[in-house]
């Protein structure tokens, strides 16, 4: 073990000792007496659409119902909002089965109540609209591999993938899989993730079940192994790379920016120290996101690290020194708080939440929505009061060369009650804001608002009682320009300049120094 994971046992001592069992509305230790908020941190919620667990809860079967379930969906991310969420992974392909019109798959039946209907609307469409009008990014959540019960795919007739690609599925028993060991499987996915990225201005793709089924499921496609690699292993970890590859080479070829993912067992193999216990990616279910990382076929990870105490502490720490200078988001099983799915309390998330952040891996997900809306034990109150009172930055996606591509930094900052507006043409801006000059646009306390897709900006609540405020322009891969600041002159007309807060940072610092020189001289 690295010096990494004892200095991380011990922040987890800590916050255990702090963790007693919290109720809902508890009060919670000062945030700034625990954790310094970062200004970068992935905070992602899987939104899961399967049987309508978190949404739908109600069909669309004509004007007023389909207003109704556009409507629950608003109301769902105006809770994330409120918390500073930034990012929704939004369940897209179900089971063979999509929420968006396609060429490829029909439409989930969740939506209307009837397999295969189109509803009034495209809630792809209409859910990146509403998460980036609330300045969150949406990842399109894609399952890869299984295809649910026999029974439910005939529901599709004709137009279901087992009418229509029968050469990549198999039924066994009563489940209904694709088959990783025909290299047609990985094109297959691959296509109907170019149509996304082609036809929606999603964020990201996120890839879940991409992996062998579990044991239980008898699943096999040994018959397709024709001894050509360097063993049946092999081979098998080779057919699930190979589909995350081909999703790559197509999605990328349309918009690089689009952040691929996946969400892999929460435990890579066995460390030196700690079993897997037999459940982990690179043996159980054939998987290897490390070579994903390291070959630039992933941009980030949202490992499922449903687990406590030494099944999450030590796997937490080697998946930190296996980052390849990616983000790796750890995702909890915050469901587990649910006394009907398990007997976690909340200092135990708490525990987790806070060595993920202090070992600045990426940021924090959580599986899934309902049990964080519902604020189960508390957990929604700890987001807002302790762990997410401001907001924070997405993942810089720093590996793309395209990163260094900065747009103009914005001008003609104006100021004017209730609103900030100024000039530009970036993807889109930050608004900072503080009662100190000049705004110190380092500081995750002083965003205002991120990721603003327009030229202007609403000032509201606390954000509309600041002295100073500074725009930044932003690229489609996270980066930054310098801030335009606003100044006050002393008559109390408005200045307006743009300023390099670094180079003002330094002069004051020099001054400081040539004011401590002085004073020795006059002691001496």
């Amino acid at each position: 073990m690295t010096s990494h994971f004892y200095r991380f046992i011990a922040y987890f001592l800590l916050f255990f000792s702090l963790g007693v069992s919290v109720p809902s509305q508890a009060q919670f230790l000062p945030f700034e007496t625990i954790d310094q908020q970062p200004k970068y941190e992935t905070r992602a919620v899987w939104l899961t659409t399967y049987s309508g667990l978190d949404w739908p809860r109600q069909r669309a079967y004509d004007a007023a119902s389909t207003e109704r379930q556009k409507a629950d969906l608003c109301h769902i991310l105006d809770y994330y909002q409120q918390i500073h969420i930034n990012t929704v992974i939004f369940q897209t392909r179900v089971r063979g089965a999509v929420l968006y019109p396609s060429k490829y798959e029909p439409w989930y039946g969740a939506l209307t109540g009837t397999p295969g209907k189109a509803p009034l609307y495209d809630p792809l469409q209409f859910c990146i609209e509403e998460c980036h009008r609330r300045g969150m990014e949406l990842h399109a959540w894609v399952v890869c591999i299984p295809l649910g019960k026999q029974t439910e795919q005939k529901q599709y007739g004709r137009g279901g993938i087992l009418s229509r690609r029968p050469d990549i599925c198999k039924t066994f028993g009563k489940d209904v899989f694709m088959l990783p060991g025909n290299p047609k499987t990985a094109d297959y996915i691959a296509s109907i993730c170019r149509e996304i990225a082609e036809n929606y201005d999603v964020d990201g793709i996120s890839l879940d079940y991409i992996r062998y089924p579990e044991k239980e499921f008898k699943f096999s496609d040994n018959n397709l192994y024709r001894g050509n690699s360097s063993g049946l292993s092999d081979w098998k970890r080779e057919n699930i790379t190979r589909i995350v590859r081909r999703i790559h080479d197509e999605v990328k070829a349309v918009k690089p920016w689009i952040k691929l993912s996946s969400s892999p067992i929460g435990k890579y193999d066995n460390t030196r120290r700690y079993s897997a216990g037999g459940w982990d990616c690179y043996s159980a279910v054939f998987q290897d996101p490390r070579q994903w990382l390291r070959d630039g076929l992933q941009d980030m990870l949202f490992p499922m690290m449903y687990f406590q105490g030494n099944n999450f502490y030590p796997f937490l720490y080697d998946w930190q020194e296996n980052q390849y200078g990616h983000p790796i988001i750890p995702g909890l099983g915050i469901y587990f708080l649910d006394p009907r799915e398990g007997r976690w309390v909340l200092s135990q998330v708490r525990a987790e939440m806070h060595s993920a952040r202090r070992s600045e891996i990426g940021g924090i997900a959580f599986y899934r929505s309902e049990f964080l809306t519902r604020n189960v034990k508390g957990i929604y109150d700890c987001c807002r009061d302790e762990f997410f009172r401001h907001p924070a930055l997405t993942a810089r996606m720093t590996w793309m060369p395209q990163f260094a591509v900065l747009p103009s930094v914005p001008t003609g900052l104006q100021h004017t009650p209730g609103r900030l507006s100024w000039q530009g043409d970036a993807y889109c801006y930050n608004v900072y804001g503080s009662n100190e000059y000049p705004v110190d646009c380092t500081l995750a306390e002083n965003l205002v608002a991120a990721r603003v897709l327009s030229n202007s900006y609403e000032l509201k609540g606390r954000a509309g009682g600041l002295r100073y405020y500074a725009v930044t322009a932003c690229n489609r891969y996270g980066n930054e320009t310098e801030p335009l600041q606003q100044i006050a002159d002393p008559n109390g007309d408005s200045q307006l300049k743009q300023l390099n807060v670094s180079w003002l940072i330094n002069r004051d610092m020099k001054g400081e120094k040539k004011s401590k020189k002085s004073k020795k001289k006059r002691r001496k």
